[in-house]
């Protein structure tokens, strides 16, 4: 009976050291894969802190019922260049009157 403990018991510490090397392989990828999704979690953190905010839209004027002429187009363009000041008042007066004809 003592020769047959042995065979068994070799087995059994092989396979026992086998799942130990085993454990410690899956621990040490889980480590690994943690690290990678933790270093992939701050460089997008960073590349997210690192782009410029997004311009908001230019605000658009409610559109009429009738599309729009180019000249009306015209028209208020040189109004709202008038109003931020850009031109002068008669420099406003000689572009409305080169634009309309007059």
């Amino acid at each position: 009976m003592m020769r047959r403990r042995r065979p068994l018991l070799r087995a059994a510490a092989v396979g026992g050291g086998a799942y130990m090397v085993g454990k410690h392989n899956a621990n040490r990828q889980a480590e690994q894969a943690q690290y990678q999704q933790d270093q992939d979690d701050r460089i997008s953190n960073l590349e997210a802190q690192q782009q410029p905010a997004p311009a908001p839209p230019p605000a658009a004027a409610p559109a009429p019922a009738a599309a729009p002429s180019p000249m009306i187009d015209q028209l208020n363009q040189l109004a709202a260049l008038h109003q931020q000041g850009v031109l002068s008042d008669e420099e406003f007066a000689a572009a409305k009157a080169k634009l309309l004809g007059t």
